[in-house]
């Protein structure tokens, strides 16, 4: 398709209903849920982080679990964890993008997860709410709250989010302790983590973290690396030379402390 048609294809089906057109995920961690045609397709096709999904699904019988999907865009991973947990499990998918958290409960509804929490909200090392920076595209997975010394410009088109603290929604019982968390937050992981710090420590899931830059994985190590966590990193095809930043790794606890 040349791009001339595939602009008026991709016009057409963000102004109509089309987009919602149900279709089921071909490959993956979420194989044969009910998914929606567009946008993202690659969700639903197949070829999207294949070696990420492949940790996942590595994880094995997951029944039971509680399953934390931070930065939980449409819910492609959600979905894919709550239909393996099953209805004993909890999963819990916190996305402050208001498209992007609309199209992820509108997912969960399509599959009947209803131990499919979705949470409205970002996740830091306080509670309250932040600015979260758009730059005029809600569609995109790069939305997120101020890098660390990021300027606020013209151009960021921020929205208001919640900003939530993992540790306070254990300990008033609102969600459960996870055996697993997954976390792409945009170069926030660190807070994110900060704000979990009790939770980690006494119920030691493993955790898969997106890292974005050098300060990010220095804080997540921080948190980590004293509880006796061991990462190794996730062989992507990200493009990314840096040995760190724009990579995946997987965090195993290897010894009690």
């Amino acid at each position: 398709m040349n791009r001339s048609l595939h602009r008026l294809a991709d016009t057409f089906l963000r102004r109509t209903r089309l987009c919602y057109w149900p279709v089921r995920v071909k490959a993956g961690v979420a194989a044969g849920a009910r998914w929606t045609i567009y946008p993202w397709s690659a969700y639903w096709r197949g070829g999207f982080e294949d070696e990420l999904q492949r940790e996942l699904i590595g994880l094995g019988d997951i029944s039971g679990w509680c399953c934390w999907d931070l930065g939980a865009h449409y819910g492609l991973y959600s979905v894919g964890l709550a239909r393996r947990t099953g209805p004993t499990g909890q999963v819990v998918a916190f996305e402050p993008n208001p498209l992007s958290f609309a199209r992820l409960e509108r997912h969960r509804r399509m599959n009947a997860l209803t131990w499919l929490k979705p949470v409205a909200a970002a996740v830091s090392d306080s509670p309250g709410t932040a600015e979260f920076y758009t730059y005029g595209e809600l569609e995109s997975t790069t939305t997120h709250l101020p890098y660390d010394g990021e300027t606020r410009s013209a151009h960021c088109a921020p929205v208001s989010v919640r900003l939530l603290r993992l540790d306070d929604l254990v300990a008033t019982g609102e969600i459960r302790a996870p055996n697993f968390v997954k976390i792409d937050v945009e170069g926030h992981a660190h807070k994110a983590l900060a704000g979990a710090r009790a939770t980690v420590a006494s119920s030691r899931p493993i955790l898969i973290v997106a890292f974005h830059s050098d300060l990010e994985a220095r804080g997540v190590h921080d948190v980590l690396d004293p509880l006796g966590y061991v990462a190794t990193r996730i062989a992507t095809h990200s493009g990314s030379t840096d040995e760190v930043s724009g990579h995946d790794f997987i965090f195993r606890p290897s010894r009690r402390t």
